[in-house]
């Protein structure tokens, strides 16, 4: 989906696929027939931006077969559908039974990451429309904090910088400019967006930036002004938005509220739980962690890293932190210019919902995503937006 923001510019908003699981570029190809493609139609548009996620063998089958890769461009186009952000965050076994701390493996000290986002990128040239000459890539924040140290970071640093390299060469060679965003993302070495400021000034290129996730931005209990303002002052550049809600529970030291929590503790992904207290904000690395016990402080709300339906908000006692997301949005796009030109909604936590909440057919969860984009897209021209064909 496609917008004009009153200063003339185009930007873009998409789904991302990380919701349907698929390791292999036939998986890919089912996910635009099975679910893409009628989440399009149910929207009743003529095209739709997807934020496409490509595991690593789908990566390099499309890397290293150029058939394969044209062949993937005509199926989007036949479908309807249009790329020009791409989830590197996940490397592989996103859809595994057990997630968990896999999804931060390979790190961005390890070969396998540079290379992997590499091949993206070369995927991504290729994929953009024909009018469309920007596209861009979100990344993990660096590593999990725990196994980083001195040694690991100067690896990090290096990586980027010859990413950085590699898309100006790429850029020469296609005319196509692609930007990596970073993910802060609760628990990793780069946390929040202030802890994105150092990395980010120190490699010190245009082509290395931010992706600014709204769930993680709230969980972290960030206020999204003082965040996007401290990104501007930095002129640390904001690639692309990523549009999700978290987990919200206002009074954690209730009984009700804690059985209600304990609903979303489900053993795929990892959801860190946080409440900001006055020595400062507190966490656990999982949400059943925060449950067991007196793990996590219960005197003021908790935010868990759980991506819920944007139109859909948990039922009473708990909510979801969509407020967030809307002054985020407000800042991102609804000023004099756009912040960024790239807009993704994020939520691959369909299936590890509550069962009740679950959608239980194929056609449910097209309904749920088509919602969400709704929701997007009012809020969007709330702010001046104009839907584009």
């Amino acid at each position: 989906m496609r917008f004009r923001h009153p200063d003339g510019s185009t930007v873009h908003l998409a789904y991302c696929t990380n919701v349907h699981p698929a390791e292999t570029l036939d998986g890919v190809l089912a996910q635009l027939r099975d679910h893409c493609e009628p989440v399009r139609r149910r929207l009743g548009r003529d095209r739709l931006g997807i934020g496409l996620w490509l595991a690593r063998d789908a990566a390099h089958a499309l890397v290293t077969d150029p058939s394969a890769l044209r062949g993937l461009r005509t199926e989007l186009e036949h479908r309807g559908l249009e790329v020009v952000t791409l989830n590197g965050f996940p490397y592989e076994g996103f859809g595994a039974e057990e997630v968990k701390y896999r999804v931060y493996q390979p790190d961005w000290a390890d070969p396998e990451r540079l290379a992997h986002t590499t091949d993206l990128a070369r995927v991504l040239a290729q994929l953009l429309p024909d009018d469309v000459t920007e596209g861009s890539i979100s990344t993990l924040p660096l590593a999990w904090r725990t196994a980083y140290d001195q040694e690991r970071a100067t690896a990090a640093h290096t990586a980027l910088t010859t990413l950085a390299e590699r898309l100006d060469a790429l850029h020469e060679l296609t005319g196509r400019s692609l930007r990596i965003g970073l993910e802060p993302e609760p628990g990793c070495t780069v946390e929040t967006t202030r802890d994105a400021l150092a990395p980010l000034t120190a490699i010190g290129h245009d082509r290395i930036g931010i992706c600014v996730d709204t769930c993680h931005l709230a969980t972290s209990f960030e206020d999204p002004h003082t965040a996007l303002d401290a990104l501007a002052q930095a002129r640390v550049p904001i690639v692309k938005s990523q549009l999700s809600a978290a987990l919200h529970a206002e009074h954690p030291h209730l009984s009700e509220v804690r059985a209600a929590l304990a609903a979303f503790d489900e053993p795929r992904f990892l959801h860190q739980t946080r409440t900001l207290t006055a020595a400062g904000l507190r966490g656990t690395d999982d949400l059943g962690e925060a449950l067991a016990g007196d793990a996590l402080p219960d005197a003021s709300p908790w935010r868990a890293h759980f991506h819920v339906p944007l139109h859909a908000a948990p039922a009473a006692p708990l909510t979801s932190t969509l407020p967030v997301l809307r002054a985020a949005l407000a800042r991102l796009v609804g000023g004099p210019h756009p912040l960024t030109h790239h807009l993704e909604v994020e939520t691959y936590t369909w299936q590890a919902l509550p069962p009740e909440l679950r959608p239980r057919a194929r056609a449910q969860l097209v309904d749920g995503i088509a919602a969400e984009l709704t929701l997007a897209r009012d809020l969007l021209t709330d702010l001046g937006l104009k839907e584009l064909p």
